[in-house]
């Protein structure tokens, strides 16, 4: 049985009720359990519960460094393509938005991957839009190839596959997926994605159960804040983890909290999520599961950025570029515009053939950064935190056999 037939079971309708009118004697009954559940946890994300945010976040923080010392793991997101078939209202690079766009050949996804490297990394996340045209699974197997040799750890978050199709990938040398469901709100899904295969809600929904089939040893979901009501995203995404958590139990889960940021195209977020509630997410996530990793990335400004570290966040991206060639400028001369399938050279007098700075690409992002501060700068405050960056922790020597 797939997640999908679960999930259209769970009574997530009356868990987000609860979450929103749980009593402060809920809450101490939820503070006192042992092992959470998801009424537990719903507890956790009331507003009464909101009430006790310090007592969460130093029960949150005694978790973290018990589960996981004083650590905090770095990665890097590499854009390799910006091109896309689905139109995702929310997204910069959705299908119909007149962007400037571009796909990295290997060379230059190396090129990349190199500049990073020399920052320190060797956690790297391969994103690209949804084109296979552009982007076909045979690209991202060489693109693996080419880099495996010299980052231990290799993710991607792509477009969703068969089984069969990610094989290929996790043989190259790639070790985890990440893929978002956006939103668990079947209607809200309907709502903001309008064309392409992504409409697909249960399709997508159950993509981390067949990267897991393919070989996949690390696992990332999430749901992107600002689409539909947090609390019920919240509580969808600890019931996906908990599946995942039974029935993937050989990989390594992380649960991502990206909230929506401006992009190209018009779209406002549908709901809101402050700071505060973020803050009491991540602690109420942190108990409901104290060994997986939570991932904070450059959505979020420095200040909260620093304060959320030290509550339960164990990942965290530095120095991101959300647009292809953003790192070192790669692809430049190759931007242009897709229409209907076809890539469509800009003319000299067109308003985005201008000249860009040397260390970017022209090329559209996909959304706008918060954090801006060069990976050195950001390492710095973790340790000025008390913690340890680490940039590699396995090597994949310690997988080959007959090695010391």
């Amino acid at each position: 049985m797939s997640f999908v037939a679960e999930f259209d079971r769970m009574p997530l309708g009356s868990l987000t009720e609860r979450a929103g009118a749980a009593s402060a004697q809920d809450v101490r009954a939820s503070l006192g359990s042992v092992r959470l559940s998801l009424t537990d946890f719903a507890n956790l994300l009331s507003p009464a519960a909101g009430a006790h945010l310090e007592e969460l976040g130093r029960r949150s923080q005694a978790v973290t460094r018990q589960r996981f010392g004083k650590v905090v793991r770095f990665f890097a997101p590499l854009y390799l393509s910006n091109e896309c078939v689905n139109n995702c209202k929310y997204c910069g690079f959705s299908r119909d938005n007149p962007i400037l766009r571009v796909t990295l050949s290997i060379d230059e996804v190396l090129r990349e991957a190199r500049l990073l490297k020399e920052q320190g990394f060797r956690n790297i996340l391969l994103v690209s839009g949804e084109h296979p045209k552009f982007v076909s699974n045979g690209y991202l197997a060489d693109c693996v190839a080419a880099l495996r040799d010299e980052f231990p750890a290799i993710s991607l978050e792509v477009g969703p596959m068969e089984t069969e199709d990610y094989a290929p990938m996790v043989a190259s040398g790639a070790e985890g997926l990440v893929v978002y469901q956006e939103t668990y709100d079947r209607e809200v899904y309907g709502q903001v994605h309008t064309a392409g295969p992504k409409r697909d809600f249960n399709w997508r929904l159950e993509t981390a159960e067949r990267a897991y089939a393919a070989g996949f040893r690390r696992l990332g979901i999430g749901a992107l804040f600002g689409l539909s009501d947090w609390r019920f995203e919240a509580i969808a995404v600890a019931a996906h983890a908990l599946y995942l958590l039974r029935h993937c139990w050989k990989a390594q889960l992380t649960l991502s909290l990206p909230r929506l940021r401006p992009h190209a195209g018009e779209f406002q977020p549908l709901t809101k999520m402050t700071d505060r509630e973020l803050t009491q997410l991540i602690c109420a996530l942190r108990l409901m599961f104290p060994d997986v990793g939570l991932v904070l990335s450059t959505r979020e400004g420095p200040r909260l950025r620093d304060g959320l570290i030290p509550l339960g966040i164990t990942m965290i991206s530095a120095g991101s570029h959300t647009e292809p060639g953003g790192y070192t400028g790669a692809g430049k001369e190759k931007i242009h515009r897709t229409e209907r399938g076809r890539q469509v050279a800009l003319s000299a007098d067109d308003p985005g053939h201008t000249s860009a700075p040397a260390c970017a690409t022209a090329a559209t992002g996909q959304f706008d950064i918060s954090d801006s501060r060069s990976v050195g700068e950001v390492a710095a405050m973790v340790r000025g935190l008390g913690y340890e960056p680490v940039w590699k922790d396995w090597d994949a020597a310690l997988l080959a056999s007959g090695q010391p």
